[in-house]
C-alpha cells in the first residue's frame, strides 16, 4: 500500500511539472503582454515574448535582474519599483498606468499590474507582473475625450438652436446657450424639471409632451412643430425634434432635444401664401372686371332704349293699368341701371366726378339716409370730427352708394340690432403690407359692425360681383363689389377684416386731396322749361340714337343725328344753326367722342358740348373737360343735362 502511495505521488508530481512546462510555455508565446516573474527579491525569475518585444530586453539579460531593470533611470531614483513592490505586499496588488520608455528612449504609455504570490504560511513567494503598451488606446481615449470636449463647446456655443438632454422621464439635464436664448431660462433654473414646461397650456392637457416622447421612444425619432411658451409666457413657433439615446445594449439612457425658434419663417411663409391668394383673388377680380366692363356699354344702350321708349310711351298712355305697367318696365330699367353702375363701379370703369370733401361735413351729412337704411334696428355712430382729418378726392354720389352698401351689408348681419361705427383717420401708408400695398397719405374711413361676422372661407370671395351669402332675393351680391370699384377707382383701396360672431370691419383707404375742400358747394344748375333750339346727336347705335332724339323732341328741342364723328363734323360745316353737340363718348372708327369733343372745341370754341356713356375708358379723362351724362338716363336729367350745359356756355360768353 506503501508503495502505491510513492507511484501514486510521483505520478502527480510529473503531472503538475507536465502542466507547469505547458503553461510557461504557452505564456512565453503570448506577444501582446509583457509577463514575467519575480521571486520574493525582487529577482526577475521568468520573462516572456511580450517582454522581450515591450521592453526590448533579452531573456539572457532579463533573467537575474532586479526589478528595477524595467524602469527608467528617473523612475529609479524616485523609488518607483521599491514603492510597486511594497504596495503590492500590502495590498495583494498594484495596478497603475504611467509613461515608461522603450530602451530606444521613446516613451510609451503602460499599463502594470503586480500580483504578489504567496506561500502556505503567507510568506511572499514572488511576484507575477503584468504591463501593456496602451498607447494606442490612450490615444484614442484622449481622442474621444477631446472630441466630447469640443462637443461640448460647440453645443454650449450654439445660440440658434436649443440643444439639451432629458432622462428616460423627461427630465432636462443638460441646457445650451440657445436653449437659454430661445426659451429665457439659465441652466440652474431649469435643469431638474420636466420638459413639458416649455408646451402650452392645451397642449399639455391633450398629452402632447407624453406623446412626443412615446414616439421618440418607439421610432427613434419624432418631430413636428407648434407654438412654445418661453419664461416670459410668450409664445413662439416652433421646430422641435427629439431622439431617443441608447446604450451599446439597446437601454434607453435618454433623449437628445433640438428646439429652433422659426417663428420669423412662419410668418414669411404665412406672408408669402396670403401675398400668393392676394395675388390670385386680384387677378380673378381684374379679370371679372374686364368682363363686366367689357358688357357694359353694350347693356346701358339697351337700357337706354328700352328706358327711352317706356318714358315716351308713357306720356302717350291713358289706362292707368298701361301707365302702372310702364311704371314696372320703368322700374326695372331703373334696377338694371344701378345694377350696371355697381358693376361698372367694381371694375373701375365707373365715370367719377370727383371734388375734394370734407368727410367731416359729408359723412354726418349722410346719417338721415344711413339711418333709414338701418331700419331703426341698429345704432349708427358716426366719429369723424377730428380737426387735422384731411380732405379726400371722391366721387360723392359713389361715396354715399359705399356707405349705404355697407350699411345693408351690416343691418343683414345684425337681425336682432347692435351697433355700426363710422370712423375716419389720418393713416401714412408704405407700401409694405400686401393686403393694402399702397403707400402715401390716406384717409382711412373705418365701418364696423357688431354683427355674425363672415367666415374665413368666404372672405377671399367677398368682392366678385353677385357672390353672395344672403338667401335669393335679399341681395345682389354687387353691394361689396361696388365699395371695391369705388376705392381702388377714387387711387386707394379696400381691406375687410372679420371674426365670426364677433363682427366685421372695412376699411376705405381714400387718398388725401392736394387742395382743400370747398367751404360750400357750387348749386347744380336746373333750368327749368321747354327748350328752344336745335341739337346734334352723335350716336352710332341707330335705337339709342332713335330714343334720344325722340326725348329730346319731347322737351322742345329740334335734333339733327349724325351716325360717327366724320358725319358730325360734316353737319357742322354745312350748319350752323347748331345750339349744342349731344355725343356718345363711345363710338367705332378713328375719333371717338372724347376726341370729337376735342375736335369741335378747338373749330368752334362758343359751341356747347355734352357727352353721355354708359362705360368708358376715356370717361375719367373726359369728364374733367366736358360735362356727361351717364346713360341710361332719365328725360328730366336730359332736360337739366342739356338745359345745364346751354346756360354755362352762354355765361362764360358774357363773362
Amino acid at each position: 500500500m506503501a508503495a502505491n502511495k510513492a507511484d501514486q505521488a510521483k505520478l502527480s508530481a510529473g503531472a503538475e511539472q507536465g502542466n507547469s512546462a505547458e503553461l510557461g510555455a504557452l505564456v512565453d508565446q503570448v506577444t501582446d503582454y509583457a509577463l514575467f516573474g519575480l521571486d520574493s527579491a525582487g529577482i526577475i525569475t521568468a520573462w516572456n515574448e511580450g517582454s522581450r518585444a515591450l521592453f526590448g530586453i533579452s531573456t539572457a539579460d532579463a533573467v537575474g535582474q532586479p526589478f528595477a531593470r524595467v524602469f527608467s533611470a528617473v523612475e529609479r531614483a524616485n523609488g518607483l519599483p521599491d514603492t510597486i513592490l511594497a504596495e503590492a505586499r500590502d495590498l495583494g496588488r498594484y495596478e497603475g498606468e504611467s509613461f515608461r520608455q522603450h530602451t530606444d528612449g521613446s516613451d510609451f504609455w503602460c499599463i502594470c499590474f503586480v500580483t504578489v504570490l504567496r506561500g502556505p504560511n503567507g510568506e511572499v513567494d514572488g511576484y507575477v507582473c503584468t504591463f501593456r503598451d496602451a498607447t494606442a488606446r490612450r490615444a484614442a481615449a484622449d481622442a474621444l475625450r477631446e472630441s466630447e470636449r469640443q462637443f461640448r463647446l460647440l453645443v454650449a456655443g450654439v445660440t440658434d438652436y436649443a440643444l439639451y438632454m432629458l432622462d428616460p422621464n423627461g427630465v432636462i439635464t443638460s441646457w445650451n446657450a440657445g436653449a437659454e436664448r430661445i426659451k429665457g431660462y439659465k441652466a440652474d433654473e431649469i435643469i431638474g424639471h420636466h420638459y413639458s414646461k416649455f408646451f402650452t397650456a392645451p397642449d399639455r392637457e391633450n398629452g402632447i409632451p407624453l406623446r412626443a416622447l412615446s414616439t421618440a421612444l418607439k421610432e427613434g425619432r419624432y418631430e413636428a412643430e407648434g407654438w412654445r411658451v418661453r419664461k416670459d409666457g410668450t409664445l413662439f413657433w416652433a421646430n422641435a425634434i427629439i431622439d431617443s439615446i441608447r446604450d451599446e445594449r439597446g437601454k434607453l439612457i435618454g433623449f437628445a432635444k433640438i428646439t429652433r425658434d422659426i417663428t420669423e419663417r412662419r410668418d414669411a411663409q404665412l406672408a408669402l401664401q396670403k401675398s400668393q391668394e392676394q395675388l390670385a383673388q386680384s387677378q380673378r377680380l381684374e379679370a371679372l372686371g374686364m368682363l363686366t366692363g367689357g358688357i357694359a356699354h353694350d347693356f346701358n344702350n339697351l337700357l337706354m332704349i328700352v328706358g327711352g321708349q317706356t318714358q315716351i310711351l308713357k306720356r302717350r298712355a291713358e289706362d292707368q293699368k298701361d301707365v302702372r305697367a310702364l311704371e314696372a318696365i320703368e322700374m326695372a330699367t331703373a334696377t338694371g341701371a344701378k345694377l350696371t353702375r355697381q358693376l361698372l363701379a367694381f371694375s373701375r370703369r365707373q365715370p367719377l366726378n370727383s371734388v375734394v370733401v370734407d368727410l367731416r361735413q359729408r359723412i354726418p351729412a349722410c346719417r338721415e339716409l344711413l339711418d333709414t337704411t338701418l331700419g331703426g334696428i341698429v345704432d349708427l355712430d358716426i366719429k369723424v370730427d377730428d380737426d387735422r382729418l384731411w380732405p379726400v378726392e371722391v366721387d360723392p354720389a359713389e361715396l354715399e352708394l359705399a356707405l349705404v352698401n355697407l350699411a345693408v351689408n351690416a343691418r343683414d348681419a345684425m337681425p336682432r340690432g347692435g351697433r355700426l361705427t363710422v370712423a375716419a383717420h389720418n393713416e401714412v401708408l408704405q407700401g409694405r403690407d400686401p393686403a393694402v400695398p399702397l403707400k402715401g397719405n390716406f384717409v382711412a374711413l373705418v365701418v364696423t359692425d357688431t354683427g355674425m361676422g363672415i367666415p374665413p372661407e368666404v372672405l377671399p370671395r367677398i368682392f366678385e360681383p353677385f357672390f353672395t351669402t344672403k338667401p335669393l332675393g335679399k341681395g345682389s351680391g354687387l353691394g361689396l363689389s361696388q365699395v371695391y370699384g369705388f376705392s381702388t377707382q377714387s387711387g386707394g383701396g379696400v381691406v375687410v377684416e372679420s371674426d365670426t360672431g364677433r363682427g366685421t370691419t372695412v376699411t376705405m383707404y381714400l387718398p388725401r386731396a392736394s387742395a382743400p375742400a370747398a367751404t360750400t358747394e357750387a348749386p347744380t344748375a336746373q333750368i327749368s322749361g321747354a327748350g328752344n333750339g336745335t341739337i346734334l346727336v352723335v350716336e352710332d347705335n341707330a335705337e339709342v340714337a332713335k330714343v334720344s332724339s325722340m326725348l329730346l323732341e319731347q322737351i322742345g328741342y329740334s335734333v339733327i343725328v349724325a351716325a360717327n364723328a366724320e358725319a358730325a363734323l360734316d353737319e357742322l360745316r354745312d350748319d350752323r344753326r347748331v345750339d349744342l353737340v349731344f355725343t356718345d363718348v363711345v363710338m367705332p372708327g378713328e375719333i371717338n367722342g372724347l376726341k370729337l369733343a376735342n375736335l369741335i372745341h378747338e373749330r368752334y370754341p362758343d359751341l356747347p358740348i355734352l357727352l353721355t356713356t354708359g362705360y368708358s375708358n376715356a370717361a375719367e379723362i373726359a369728364h374733367r373737360q366736358f360735362p356727361i351724362l351717364r346713360k341710361p338716363y332719365q328725360v328730366s336729367a336730359l332736360a337739366d343735362a342739356v338745359n345745364a350745359a346751354i346756360a354755362t356756355s352762354a355765361k362764360t360768353l358774357r363773362e
